[in-house]
């Protein structure tokens, strides 16, 4: 039976979550464990109540919105994106994925639809790394790549910790968010584009084979700092200049990389002491850097490394580099773009293979089952701005294959000789 969405609720449902923000419209600000946060997980979990769903949260508040299947005992299909937002953002970042979720679970039961599997959506904690500095906080836990004792080690601007600032309804210790490689037996992901080309060529779905993964690194220059009319040029040991010179190492690594994929960015510069008559003594740069070929960008990370170095001798100039993460890229599972594929087919929707440039929890789930993405179009690529848009038709169309492959998953047999959790 053919699956249909209701897209008018699904859109007022994106317009209602969008108020829940910290700035006013068009933009939206929501800081993990704000008001603002919190009021939008209630609102989540109301939602899914008034559709008959079962919901959970776990100890780092991850959101669990469950259909059951016939089977219940087998492992869960499963969907989800993030629904906090960086401050100044828009309306559609992740929050197509959880909503266009949920709706697509209401869709298979209103259809009259029983899955073999359960479905379950899942809304991270944290994808924007707002609050601590780390991105995909609750999907990095639940696959293992941050361990409770790391987590519990972070802290905001402020200096509290994660376990402080975390709701009354997130008991239990953090060990207990990773899970095992058996829970899911497939996840799938909507989200906006946040990049251009899908709208540049008029193709209403994108499948992504490949998602890109950072290294972040923080680099502090200690130097000499002095009078800026006292201190003659020989003499100097200008911690900001030995930074420039890096950011520009940065720039041609990626420029340089054989890889096509690669792109640095020097997204953080700190100068002290900050005045115009005073040579920079301490600077911090956070760097960025991803591919979709670690080999690639490992390669460049260190040429990175080894120029830097160098720089700081020559300049007089102490170097302290510490990594802030570093994860390896994923590749998406063949069999579920395939079967998205003749999904998009069926229901007439032009479609192209990608990568995603961006990271998104995807990424993260993929250490734990098969794992594909589904991106839809937004306008001019635009993303984390308050103009950020995807139209109605696009939802409408990524929400629906949505359903449909959700239901396919759920309903494949056993793989032979793989037991289910």
């Amino acid at each position: 039976m053919p699956l249909a969405p209701d897209i008018p609720r699904l859109l007022d449902e994106l317009s209602k979550l969008a108020e829940i923000s910290a700035h006013p419209a068009p933009a939206v600000t929501r800081v993990l464990f704000s008001a603002e946060d919190l009021a939008a997980r209630k609102w989540l979990l109301a939602r899914a109540a008034e559709a008959g769903l079962a919901t959970r949260a776990d100890a780092v508040g991850n959101l669990f919105i469950t259909l059951p299947g016939s089977e219940p005992g087998l492992a869960p299909v499963a969907t989800g994106s993030h629904t906090d937002a960086i401050p100044n953002a828009g309306a559609y970042d992740g929050t197509v994925g959880v909503l266009g979720g949920l709706e697509a679970l209401r869709a298979i039961r209103e259809a009259g639809e029983t899955p073999r599997r359960p479905i379950e959506l899942v809304m991270f904690t944290a994808e924007e790394p707002t609050r601590f500095g780390i991105g995909c906080l609750g999907s990095r836990m639940m696959a293992g790549t941050l361990g409770a004792d790391g987590a519990r080690a972070l802290r905001d601007a402020d200096g509290r910790s994660l376990e402080e600032l975390r709701p009354g309804d997130c008991t239990g210790p953090l060990e207990s968010v990773q899970l095992r490689d058996s829970t899911y037996f497939r996840f799938i992901e909507l989200h906006i584009e946040q990049g251009p080309e899908l709208e540049a060529t008029g193709t209403d779905i994108g499948l992504v084979g490949k998602i890109a993964a950072p290294a972040a690194f923080r680099l502090r220059f200690s130097g000499s700092g002095g009078h800026a009319g006292a201190v003659l040029m020989s003499e100097r040991h200008d911690a900001f200049l030995a930074a420039a010179e890096v950011a520009l190492v940065v720039e041609r690594a990626a420029l340089e990389s054989p890889s096509n994929d690669t792109v640095g960015t020097t997204g953080v510069v700190e100068v002290k002491p900050g005045a115009i008559n005073s040579i920079p003594c301490d600077v911090l740069l956070e760097i960025d850097f991803r591919d979709t070929d670690l080999a690639a960008r490992e390669e460049a990370i260190d040429r990175i490394r080894r120029e830097a170095t160098r720089i700081c001798d020559r300049r007089g100039v102490r170097l302290d580099w510490a990594c802030i993460n570093s994860d390896p890229p994923a590749t998406c599972d063949p069999a579920i773009l395939e079967l998205a594929a003749r999904n998009a087919d069926a229901l007439g929707y032009s479609h192209t293979r990608m990568i995603s440039r961006a990271y998104h929890d995807s990424l993260f789930m993929a250490r734990l089952c098969p794992t594909a993405m589904i991106f839809i179009p937004c306008r001019k690529g635009w993303s984390h701005r308050p103009d950020e848009y995807a139209s109605p038709e696009a939802i409408a169309r990524g929400t629906t294959l949505l359903a449909h492959t959700l239901l396919d998953l759920a309903n494949l047999p056993d793989p032979p000789d793989t037991p289910d959790a």
